[in-house]
């Protein structure tokens, strides 16, 4: 009686479990953080080291000395904003820079955009006219425009004869001209890397929608360009701020930048102090227009994501 009741119970544990429980297994083990995490830190140390020594010690030394140069305080800054020379030329400089950003995003739109629409061989031809400025130094460069903006030069003499006198050396407005050719590679790269990524089958779904073309490319295609457009924008800006060579060769004193102003100071009256306050004061537009350009760029992803966003 009993052996037929164990047999039974064992009959409905086999039945209700469906099958004889498997064998414990231990979990396989995670490696440990430090195999992986040593590695890495080997292969970004010499980085690191490189980074440190070249750029974030010097940095400091210019803080420090912003600060303690004659004084201890923060004088050089309440100077900076104060002093009508000063603010004058830092405005120029911003205004300048923000200028050029825009020239060069409008020459480098359309040219991006070609490069995205050509076939191979085309494609080829205009990358090597994007890489040629790379090619050539920027002195040489630099002397061309002076030979081109000087009076009774190239550009003055064309336009003589039409009662027109205006040579372009020593105004900001060539300064802007060589600037915006000098950069205008830098803007055409990220564009065309930002446009090359964009599926252009989403254009033809809005014109099947009943969009015109027009409609479509400022509707669909320009939200979708928007994070090249603030890269290329961003990057051009940020280094038109620390241009010196051709400022200085194709501007004049009245016309100054941010540049010719830290090398005046730091050569002529070694104020190493008020030098690097100006410097600082660098570092801080740039780091805010990139904090500006990831969230413009960040909200614009996330207001195109597919086609929800797009009314």
């Amino acid at each position: 009686m009993t052996t037929e009741l164990s047999r039974e119970r064992a009959a409905a544990v086999a039945a209700s479990d469906g099958a004889p429980p498997a064998p414990l297994t231990s979990a396989p083990r995670r490696p440990r953080w430090w195999r992986t995490a040593l590695p890495t830190a080997v292969l970004m140390l010499p980085a690191a080291v490189a980074l440190t020594l070249l750029f974030f010690w010097p940095l400091i030394q210019i803080a420090y000395l912003s600060v303690t140069q004659p004084e201890v305080g923060f004088d050089h800054y309440v100077k900076m904003f104060t002093d009508g020379y000063t603010v004058a030329i830092l405005l120029r400089t911003v205004w300048v820079a923000f200028v050029v950003a825009v020239v060069t995003t409008a020459l480098a739109f359309p040219f991006a955009y070609a490069m995205t629409i050509c076939s191979p061989l085309t494609r080829a031809i205009l990358f090597t006219i994007v890489l040629i400025p790379f090619w050539t130094s920027a002195t040489a460069k630099n002397f061309v425009f002076l030979a081109l903006f000087q009076r009774d030069g190239v550009i003055d003499s064309f336009l003589q004869p039409f009662g027109i006198n205006y040579p372009l050396i020593g105004t900001a407005f060539g300064v802007t001209i060589a600037m915006s050719q000098v950069l205008l590679p830098f803007s055409v790269l990220p564009l065309y890397a930002s446009l090359g990524q964009i599926d252009r089958r989403l254009l033809d779904a809005a014109v099947g929608l009943g969009a015109t073309r027009t409609r479509a490319f400022f509707r669909v295609y320009l939200p979708l360009s928007a994070p090249g457009l603030s890269a290329g924008l961003i990057l051009v800006f940020v280094l038109s701020l620390g241009f010196y060579v051709t400022p200085a060769m194709l501007g004049s004193p009245q016309q100054a930048m941010i540049a010719q102003l830290i090398m005046t100071r730091v050569q002529l009256i070694f104020d190493l102090g008020g030098a690097g306050a100006i410097g600082i004061f660098l570092l801080v537009v740039t780091m805010l227009s990139l904090g500006l350009s990831r969230f413009i760029a960040g909200g614009r992803t996330r207001g195109t994501n597919g086609l929800g966003g797009i009314k």
